[in-house]
């Protein structure tokens, strides 16, 4: 495949990991922002079969407002070091999607939802493509 047509893909991946990203934080700070028996009643309102309540247990509200912002802000900085093409970026995101991986593999072991294992496979193209980057962008830059 033409180089500039990875780097297409590689940038609208990456773009795709930033908009899950504003996903994660604007659930996040909704979640800190509203109590959660607020969240319970806008759940009944919307979901009469509960589907959401199954996987959001109102009991762990802090957890999941902690965990979507956390990790929503983490996925943010890398994406936007990835699209400045900052080099100290291309590691992390290794490190940073490889472990976000291990605990979706570690939730799917639990809950068997296949968008864990789905979100996996995005990720795992995501490393590749920035591994790909990472190896071009080292090889133009300038030796001493």
């Amino acid at each position: 495949m033409h180089e500039k047509r990875i780097h297409q893909v590689f940038v609208v991946s990456v773009l795709a990991k930033g908009l899950h990203a504003l996903i994660e934080i604007t659930g996040g700070a909704v979640l800190y922002l509203f109590s959660a028996d607020a969240i319970a009643r806008w759940i009944d309102e919307v979901d009469p079969h509960e589907w959401i309540a199954r996987y959001f247990p109102m009991s762990e509200h802090n957890f999941y407002a902690f965990y979507l912002l956390s990790h929503g802000l983490i996925k943010a900085a890398l994406v936007i070091g990835l699209l400045r093409e900052k080099l100290w970026a291309y590691p992390a995101s290794f490190a940073v999607f490889g472990a976000f991986i291990a605990y979706q593999l570690y939730r799917y072991s639990f809950t068997h939802d296949i968008g864990l294992i789905l979100l996996s496979i995005f990720d795992l193209f995501v490393i590749f493509l920035a591994v790909h980057e990472y190896r071009l962008l080292r090889k133009h830059l300038p030796t001493h």
